[in-house]
């Protein structure tokens, strides 16, 4: 699928008053439960981000417990939506951009991912991208992924999906968690898996006798 069909097929769901079924759909809910939970293992958030808001349906569910959010997407009026959702909140920041193109001046010690890095057009953008995040995340921060399977995103028409998104994180990062969500259709099968950032040493090469 190429950037175009991407965008079209985004713009299309967005149409819809509950774009992907986030909020009816008890497997969505399920997922959701599971991802707020991940994300939550660290209890409050001091800086998180949120990689691909759709219309907010998460957003909505995890700004409570961040003192600080920052939300990126791709699609200006995905982030449209997700506003209006969450306007209640004064301490998300959005940005209407991708994750190959994203940049922060300070860490996250939460960044969330879910169903969005099957939409890159290339194995070499999912590790640029995978690059990105990882030297965005704080020293023992954590990193919360979902996708659908390599199965189920490659019969959609993408190039890779949950499994070899994981194999490319364990690269930099440590696995702590890993949560199965499967549904009724053979689409409703996904991965979500909390890692970690290995803490960095606080002497210097340096500084060491």
């Amino acid at each position: 699928m190429n950037v175009h069909q991407t965008y079209q097929s985004l713009e299309r769901e967005l149409s819809n008053e509950d774009p992907w079924r986030l909020d009816d759909n008890p497997f969505e809910r399920e997922r959701h439960t599971q991802l707020l939970r991940l994300s939550l293992s660290n209890s409050v958030v001091s800086n998180g981000l949120e990689i691909g808001c759709a219309a907010g349906a998460f957003t909505e569910k995890l700004a409570p417990h961040c003192k600080r959010l920052t939300v990126i997407d791709v699609m200006p009026r995905a982030i449209g939506r997700a506003v209006q959702r969450t306007k209640r909140w004064s301490h998300i920041s959005w940005a209407a951009t991708d994750i190959l193109q994203f940049s922060a001046a300070e860490l996250f010690d939460l960044i969330v991912v879910a169903e969005v890095l099957y939409y890159l057009e290339d194995m070499t953008q999912m590790r640029t991208a995978v690059d990105n995040m990882v030297k965005m995340l704080a020293p023992g921060g954590h990193l919360v992924f979902g996708s659908a399977r390599d199965a189920t995103c490659k019969r959609w028409g993408h190039v890779a999906g949950a499994e070899t998104v994981i194999t490319i994180l364990t690269e930099a990062l440590i696995e702590v968690e890993r949560v199965q969500c499967q549904g009724q259709s053979a689409d409703e099968d996904c991965l979500l898996v909390r890692f970690r950032n290995p803490e960095r040493s606080s002497i210097r090469p340096n500084d060491r006798t």
